[in-house]
Formats: structure tokens, sequence, C-alpha cells
């Protein structure tokens, strides 16, 4: 099968192209750059991306897709199409599955599953810790052999020092990153949003910005000391980000995500009491939002990840206090990265590629993405900025419907998106 992606411009930050080019695509890889006068195959099914831009596909590392255990809140065929509805090629599932992704028998079932569904590309995480308990180590060895990408027990956060620095030290045995939601439980335990005026407003626990630091910071220290890389999932804190930014000035090997969501709101959208502003770690105030937005500005955020979380409707529906944390958010992170980032000046559109694409597949290791150079697999993300657009949850491919940007409208999106040479989805 031939694919010429025609017209359109070509930005690949990997290779330095940022201009005009046909791509040629046969049997799923990337056969050729062609410029305007070179002639493509007589047999080539021709994509006409005039006006777009063709950037290598999205990787999205940091998803919860439920399954298994989960499937009444999102299954991975399911959050498989909303990834590709949303630009995403690829997806990094955390393990805090049921049963918890602790073994490579898990690890390849949702490789599999994804396989079967024929969206986007699945690269598990696996735990850190067996059940993650945070008292044993999972075998890591053997989970990445069966294709795991990193290693997390995401929102069970190892609590204790000592074996967070054995899970490192047994990580890079195997070049395998360590995911960690910084929080220290001791100090955030019961909150349901970011500690401070307006919590104490609304009558709600807080959670405060300083169990994420706190946690950051050791994390820091021990990436120091093993050598270890540490990448620090959905960073909200501005003490947390300077922790990174000093670190990298140091030379340790540190890495870090951002979510849509916390550079786009901030704690006072908890007023109405809507459970779709309910995540972990919360919404913080203004100023860590606007060192969020300076951090992705001076290039310390090196990726921008969904923590996608469905969660059934029912479950929404409960108090605040008794709500679950999480939003869905995979088909919505590229129109807020162009509503509040790129149109506004904070970002340009290469720089939004390397978040989105090649940043994320440089910190995960995952070979031939990331980038459309000649060879590599060709997943593609094609996007419009000028596109406008509006996000329903009504409409959304995901299983939940669990969005604060219902009815939002966009300027900015994905119109296509192709996984190893086949179109999935085009708007």
């Amino acid at each position: 099968m031939k694919l010429l992606i025609a017209n359109g411009h070509l930005i690949d930050p990997n290779e330095g192209q940022n201009s005009g080019k046909n791509l040629l695509i046969e049997d799923g890889i990337v056969k050729a750059w062609l410029g305007a006068n070179e002639s493509a195959p007589e047999d080539a099914e021709v994509f006409d991306a005039s006006g777009m831009i063709v950037a290598p596909g999205f990787i999205d590392l940091h998803v919860h897709l439920r399954e298994p255990g989960q499937e009444h809140k999102e299954t991975i065929a399911t959050g498989a199409a909303a990834a590709v509805a949303g630009g995403w090629t690829s997806v990094c599932p955390m393990p805090n599955t049921n049963p918890v992704n602790d073994s490579a028998a898990i690890t390849r079932y949702m490789i599999e599953q994804a396989e079967r569904a024929g969206f986007a590309n699945v690269f598990p995480v696996g735990a850190i810790t067996k059940e993650s308990s945070g008292t044993e180590l999972a075998e890591m060895g053997e989970m990445k052999a069966a294709g795991a990408v990193a290693v997390s027990d995401d929102g069970r956060p190892v609590p204790n020092a000592g074996m967070m620095r054995r899970a490192m030290e047994y990580a890079k045995d195997f070049d395998l990153p360590v995911v960690d939601h910084c929080e220290d439980k001791s100090l955030s335990s019961g909150g349901v949003m970011h500690e401070g005026k307006i919590s104490l407003l609304l009558g709600l626990r807080g959670m405060p910005a300083l169990a994420e630091d706190l946690d950051a910071v050791r994390d820091i220290y021990l990436a120091k000391e093993t050598g270890a890389h540490i990448h620090i999932a959905h960073i909200s804190t501005k003490g947390a980000l300077e922790a990174v930014r000093r670190a990298k000035a140091e030379g340790i090997n540190v890495t870090c995500e951002v979510t849509p969501h916390h550079f786009t709101l901030t704690d006072k959208a908890v007023e109405g009491y809507d459970t779709n502003t309910k995540m972990s770690p919360p919404l913080r105030s203004a100023e860590h939002l606007k060192a969020i937005l300076e951090g992705l500005k001076d290039g310390t955020i090196d990726a921008i990840a969904t923590d996608h979380a469905p969660h059934h409707a029912d479950e929404k529906a409960l108090e605040y206090d008794r709500a679950p944390m999480g939003i869905t958010g995979l088909e919505t992170a590229v129109g807020l990265a162009f509503n509040e980032l790129v149109h506004k000046g904070i970002i340009d559109l290469v720089q939004l590629v390397k978040l989105c694409s090649s940043n994320p597949a440089k910190i995960f290791n995952i070979p031939n993405r990331g980038t459309l150079k000649v060879g590599s697999v060709a997943d593609i993300t094609i996007l419009d900025p000028d596109l406008v657009w509006t996000y329903r949850n009504a409409d959304s491919r995901s299983k939940s419907k669990n969005s604060p940007f219902d009815n939002w409208q966009f300027t900015g999106g994905a119109v296509a998106t192709i996984v190893g040479g086949k179109i999935v989805y085009k708007k």
C-alpha cells in the first residue's frame, strides 16, 4: 500500500525539517520526502494536506485505559479510538488496572488488545512494585521484554525512599524511565482540591502544593544518587517545576510532563462544584499556572500528556467529596494546546511537535517514532491550525464523558491520524 501526503507543511524537529514537502509512505514505512517537482508513484493514494501541518505521530505518555478490570469506564479499544480522534497515534497506559499491570502477561495482553482494535499503538507502563503496593519490586525486565516502556506506581506513589532508590537502581539496569506521581500522601490525604483561599471559601479539604514539591525533590535527589532517569508525571506546582529546572542545570537525568488542564484552568473552576474539575494533582492557583506557562516557554517542561482518566457518569454524579478524581482528555488536548499555547504565543508549532511527538519518543525510548525520517514507522498527525471546532462530551469516542471542556470552542486541531501508514481517523 502506498500513500502520498501532498502539499502539506512538514515539521520534524529531529530532522530540522520545517518546510513544504510531500511524504511518500509505503507498507507502513516512510519511503521518501519529495519536493514539489518530484514525481510520486501513480498507484499511490493521495491525501491532500494543503494548508495543514504534517507532523510525526503524537505520543501521549500518560493515559488510563482501565482494561483489564474496569471496562465499564473504558476499554483499550474505546480509549484508542478516542486517542486517534484527538491526533494521538500512540498512548502509554498506566498500570493501575485490575489486576495491576505488574507482569509480562498483562503487558502483552494490553498490546494485543490494541492491535485487535486497530487504532492507536499502545506502549504500556508497568508497575514499579507488585500490585503497586510499595513493598516488593515488580519484574521490570520481563515487562520490558513484553513491551513496557517505563515503570510507575502512578496514583499510589512509592512512599518509602529506600524502596524508590532500589527501584531506580533496578530500572536503570533495564534502561527504563521511572515515572512518579509526586504526592506526599501524609500531607494530601483526604484532600479533594488545591489547598488555598478557594478551598477555604468552598469548605473543601485541600491538597497543598508542598505535597508535590517534597516528593519531586526527593525523586530528583534519588535520581542524582542512582543515575536513573526520573520522569515527573503531570507536574502542577511552581516548586516542583523550579526543582526540575535546577536539576536539569546540574545535569541530573530528569524530565517532566504537563497536562492541558493544568495549563488552562485554575482552582477557581471548582467554584461550581462540578466534579469534572476534580483530579489529582488538583487544579492549582493562578500563581502555579503562570509558572507552568513559563516552564513551557523556556523548555523546562518536556512533554504534554493528557492523564486521560475516564470515569462512569454515575461515579462522577456523587458529591464533590466522594466523586473519583480524573477527567478525560485525549480529544481536547491538541485543541487546548492551540488555544492556550500556540495562538497566545507561549510556544510555536515546532515546539508543539516537540512536546507531543519527538520529546515523548525520546523520553520513553520508543524506536522509530517521533520522527518522519526515511525508514521510520509512518505514524503521522496532520494538524490544521485554523480549524474552528467545538468539543462535545456527547460526541466523544471515549466510553466515559467526564470532561470539563464540554461545548468549548477551539481554533486548531488534528484533522487526520495515520498509524502504520493507514488513515485511522479523518475529521
